[in-house]
């Protein structure tokens, strides 16, 4: 059976500019090539997914890194609505944000995340979270199909 884990897309959910850029480089250092796509808030991440409007035709993610703070909704509202809805629950969605609250990693497991990593400070970090996030998500467990 063909691994396809290698080309199927990443889908960020930030409205931090910056840091969807710093992911993309660290992503870029770290070699993992899978493309990689951004929404800036909740609502767009959920046009998205549901192909609604000018992303009729998208492409489902094999992943999706969300950002708890984001404008329009948030992502603890686009997790909740992801992981109830049986068409988009299998696609694996790791939290990756700038708090370290006990109360969202707590919330956020609760709503069906399935990973939650507070963003590193320097660079350095954030590769080597991706080079982490490489070898587990990509080369050790087994996800579903992402079509």
């Amino acid at each position: 059976m063909k691994d396809t884990r290698q080309h199927f897309l990443i889908l960020m959910a930030d409205d931090d500019e910056e840091d969807c850029i710093l992911t993309k480089d660290a992503l870029r250092e770290s070699r993992l090539n899978n493309p990689i796509l951004f929404v800036h808030d909740g609502e767009e991440l959920m046009a998205y997914l549901r192909r609604e409007g000018e992303y009729r035709d998208a492409q489902r993610p094999g992943l999706i890194l969300l950002d708890l703070n984001m404008p329009r909704k948030s992502g603890r509202e686009a997790l909740g609505e992801i992981k109830s809805d049986p068409q988009l629950r299998a696609i694996p969605v790791i939290i990756l944000t700038t708090s370290k609250s006990e109360l969202d990693v707590t919330n956020s497991y609760t709503l069906g995340a399935n990973s939650y990593i507070t963003k590193p400070v320097t660079f350095q970090a954030l590769v080597d979270v991706m080079l982490m996030l490489k070898h587990y998500w990509f080369e050790i467990v087994e996800l579903p199909d992402s079509r």
